[in-house]
Parts: C-alpha cells; structure tokens; sequence
C-alpha cells in the first residue's frame, strides 16, 4: 500500500463518511478505522465498504494508551485523521468528565502515539485534527468566526474541544509534529445519529411525536451537507500547510425555527400529508444552558488556497437527507432500539 491512514471515530457520523471516501478514492491506502463503537459509533454505516480489501477495523478506546500504542506498531501508520470525539453539548452538560477523557486524554494519547511511532522520521507524516466551530463562542448578529478568531467556548463539550486544539498545536511548536486543524460548522446528512436537530426532528415527524425547539428557536447555525465536510478533510489532509487551520463553513445561516419549518414542509410533501401537517409538532421547550445564539464560519482561507467549495445549497441537501432517513428506516430503528450495537458481535465476533 501507498499509505497507511488511521482514521479516529470512522465508525460514527461524519466519520464513517471520511473513511467510505478514503477507503473508495484512494485503493492503494489501508485505511485504520479505529473506533471504541460508543452509543454513537455505528459498523452498519460502512456495511458497503467493509469487505473492501484497504479496510480494516480497530476496535479501541483513545484513552487506552497502551491499546492505542498497539495499534500504531501494529499498522505504522503515515498519517492520522482524528475525528473520535464525545460531541453532544446536552451530554457534555451532565456528564462533563467524560469529555474531558475522551476530547483531551484521548487527544494527547493519540498525539504521544504518533510521536513515539514516527519517532523524529516526519517526512511525509501528517496529524489532521478535526475540531468544531464551538471553541469560538458565541457571535452577535453579524460577523464571521475566522481562523484568527479568538477561542471563547461556552459548554463543556466545546471547552474540552477547544483544549484539544490547544493540545495539537503545542505538540507542533513544541515537538515538530507536523499538523494540520480545521474547524468546521453543523454537519447534517446521512447516518446522523438520531439525537441531533435533524435527524430527531425527521425521526418524530415521521412518527407523529413532538419536535422539541429549545427556546424560541431564534439560535442561528451555519449547516454543511457531511459529504462536502469529507472533501474539505480529504483537501486538507493532502494540501494543506503544515501547522496551518483551516475553517469549514457552508455559507449557510438557519435558525433553528426556520429550519425545522422547512423540514416540515419537506416532510409533509415526502409523506403526502396536508402542507402544515408536520409543524403543528413544534414544541418550544425551555432553552439549553449556556446556548449559544450564533455561530457563522468564514472559509474563504479553505476556499482561496485549496480550491474546496460546498457542493450543494441547503434546500437540496435537507431533501436528499429525507430521502435517506426515509430510505433507511431499518437502519433508524436500529438505531432508536439499540439494535445496530450487535452488528459488531455479528461481523467481528469477540475479537
């Protein structure tokens, strides 16, 4: 093989769509999923894929130093793309340590991994952290996160984020580790585990349940369809400069209300029901701890230096992510019931 990639957390959302690219785009590279398959890290999502003879499968935590030092002597990789990450703000509000486990520990075990594998010998070696648009806070009506702004995380998941940030750059200035970061805005697509906006939204109006909105829905988040995030870490990980961070927006403002008002609209057309339908669901419930109003990204560095540009508008995207949900009922409701977690014992068994 050319190269050897591991890729952290390809089991889990936009993970396991970076590895389906990697995996089909680049047959000459082995490609290490490593994933601890947390409530959010799904095998079916790369059913398609893992019988390709480039994949492999790692099942291990990111914490565990000593299981992770196992995994690079055993594969000597060329490059890490680090995208396992504890990522659900409601969660990292009432349980905060473990975030900080699996978003800084997990981090730096990787990061003392790649160190002690590559051993000084950096030549054509690259650590690709992928972050979140979280670690800058909170915007106002106006204005745009650029990779100059200033860190201001407001919850527990983003502070342990923006930690790890912290963490890689200082292995770079530090130690010589070459790095590239990027922080990109809302994904939202395909295999989207089911209690994020969309997807739970699609999942209750399906079901005639109450689509809960925290407030009055007024909070504003820049959305990327998952597979243009992929091509952006593809980009990054090939081209980009060394030490370098790159922002990952789609250009692309909803608030959450009229979000979910066109989802509605979407919905009642796929599931031929009378238009306003599915709105009558919304349910204002009481705002989230510490919400932060706005969030925007500027990637017009990502955009100048390495030619990346979101491939589809919103509208277009939300609908092809209906089709999928609605395609793929099975693999909701195995998601919903627990059921996709035997998936592993059925294809891996206990090794």
């Amino acid at each position: 093989m050319e190269k050897t990639i591991i890729i952290t957390g390809g089991a889990g959302f936009i993970g396991s769509h970076v590895v389906r690219l990697f995996v089909t785009k680049y047959p000459n590279y082995k490609i290490v999923n490593v994933d601890k398959l947390t409530y959010a890290g799904n095998l079916e999502n790369l059913a398609d894929i893992d019988r390709q003879p480039n994949y492999l499968f790692e099942k291990a935590d990111i914490t565990d130093a000593a299981g992770i030092k196992a995994v690079f002597d055993k594969h000597c990789p060329d490059g890490v793309i680090h995208l396992a990450a504890e990522s659900h703000v409601d969660r990292s509000i009432s349980n905060p340590m473990e975030f900080i486990m699996t978003n800084i520990v997990g981090t730096v075990t990787l990061l003392n991994a790649a160190r002690a594998c590559w051993d000084n010998a950096l030549e054509g070696k690259r650590f690709y952290h992928v972050s979140t648009d979280e670690v800058y806070g909170s915007l106002g009506a106006e204005g745009f996160f650029t990779e100059k702004t200033a860190y201001d995380p407001r919850s527990p998941y983003s502070a342990s984020k923006a930690s790890s940030d912290h963490l890689v750059r200082a292995y770079h200035h530090t130690f010589g580790l070459p790095v590239t970061l990027s922080n990109c805005s809302n994904n939202y697509g395909p295999n989207h585990f089911p209690e994020k906006l969309i997807p739970l939204s699609i999942n209750n109006i399906k079901n005639n349940k109450p689509i809960p909105i925290y407030g009055k829905g007024e909070n504003v988040r820049d959305w990327l369809y998952v597979l243009d995030h992929a091509r952006a870490i593809d980009t990054i990980f090939h081209h980009g400069r060394n030490g370098e961070t790159y922002n990952i927006g789609g250009n692309n403002e909803w608030t959450n209300i009229d979000l979910i008002r066109l989802l509605c609209r979407i919905m009642d057309k796929k599931l031929h029901r009378e238009n306003g339908t599915s709105e009558k669901l919304i349910t204002f419930v009481k705002d989230r701890a510490g919400h932060d109003l706005r969030y925007a990204i500027d990637s017009t560095k990502l955009q100048r230096e390495l030619g990346w540009k979101p491939s589809l508008q919103f509208e277009e995207g939300l609908e092809k992510t209906v089709d999928w949900y609605l395609a793929n009922e099975k693999w909701l409701e195995n998601v919903v019931n627990g059921g996709y977690q035997q998936y592993y014992q059925k294809q891996y068994g206990n090794n």
